[in-house]
């Protein structure tokens, strides 16, 4: 069986069109998809509620869809390239990791430039947190709109376990790459990223096949848990094998859970 959804592929874009996107995210979450068959290094064992048909990849013209909406404006696109080069740099290299300089070198402007979009460095780090949130959970979104209804939470797990997802630390899930530092964050920054947490939570508890009964939101929580906790593990070992076993066992836990 294969790794699902490509993370990585089906993330929100970050070109200077990221603004139209943004909105685009929720308001055409069925954009017309890719099929891909399954590559030979597709080699985690067939679990029950992971197996799927063939991979649906959507590339950069599938994940755009006309709007109707405005062109947003040059100093909003900037204020966009901005933002979507934070929530990349967080993820890659902390938060402490990240400086104004280097955000405004990336995106091609001065530093004192910066000044025109945020009051303050915090400002900043608050927006990409909540930029990095919501791009996650738009492409689990996804990932689930596109499965059929029995096939989604199974459909989201496989996509988030996905060797993609491991190596796309600067794309992916914002609370695996900067969970252990949130406790030293402004609260701005603590807020935005708790949203977003729970919107995560809430998608899953949406699509679980107990959705309504006594206790499902408690296991959505453990399954989010489970989920963050195992890609932080595949992502921290420097040994594959290893990377792998903590993906195929996590997997085959969700399945078990299932029967």
């Amino acid at each position: 069986m294969g790794e699902g959804l490509s993370y990585a592929r089906c993330r929100a874009a970050t070109s200077p069109y990221s603004l139209v996107r943004r909105f685009e995210q929720f308001e055409n979450p069925l954009s017309r998809p890719v099929w891909r068959t399954p590559s030979s290094d597709d080699t985690l064992p067939r679990y029950g509620l992971l197996r799927s048909p063939p991979y649906l990849i959507y590339d950069d013209h599938h994940m755009r869809a006309a709007t109707g909406r405005t062109a947003p404006s040059r100093k909003e696109l900037t204020h966009e390239q901005i933002v979507s080069a934070a929530a990349r740099a967080t993820r890659r290299s902390g938060y402490d990791g990240t400086s104004v300089a280097d955000i405004m070198n990336e995106v091609g402007l001065t530093h004192g430039g910066f000044y025109a979009h945020f009051a303050s460095r915090d400002a900043m780090l608050a927006e990409a947190a909540d930029r990095a949130g919501a791009d996650s959970v738009a492409v689990l979104a996804r990932v689930a709109a596109a499965a059929p209804p029995a096939e989604a939470l199974g459909s989201m797990i496989r996509a988030y376990l996905s060797p993609a997802h491991v190596d796309g630390v600067a794309t992916g899930c914002p609370v695996a790459a900067l969970g252990s530092e949130m406790p030293r964050q402004a609260r701005k920054v603590r807020r935005a990223a708790t949203w977003r947490i729970k919107e995560m939570i809430d998608l899953v508890a949406r699509y679980s096949p107990d959705r309504g009964e006594r206790g499902a939101y408690a296991r959505a929580l453990v399954t989010i848990a489970t989920l963050v906790g195992a890609l932080v593990l595949a992502r921290a070992v420097d040994d594959p094998k290893l990377s792998k076993a903590v993906r195929a066992a996590s997997l085959k836990h969700f399945d078990s859970t299932d029967d």
